[in-house]
């Protein structure tokens, strides 16, 4: 009988989740320090909401080629 919960997987689960984070994390400021402005005021502050969809949509854009990549 299959185990229900194999601790190999799990923690290859987590180690790509973390690593798949960090590379998010990195190339996120990366894009930061691209950008002519400053994101952070521009989304909180002045609450310019186009440029937060344009933002989100890098993140999951960004998301699905880290994880595609991490899956191999």
């Amino acid at each position: 009988m299959r185990e229900v919960l194999n601790v190999s997987h799990l923690v290859a689960a987590i180690v790509y989740s973390a690593l798949g984070l960090s590379v998010f994390c990195v190339f996120f400021q990366v894009v930061d320090k691209l950008t002519p402005y400053d994101l952070w005021q521009e989304l909180v502050q002045k609450q310019n909401r186009a440029l937060a969809t344009v933002v989100g949509s890098f993140a999951l854009g960004l998301s699905i080629i880290i994880a595609a990549s991490l899956i191999g």
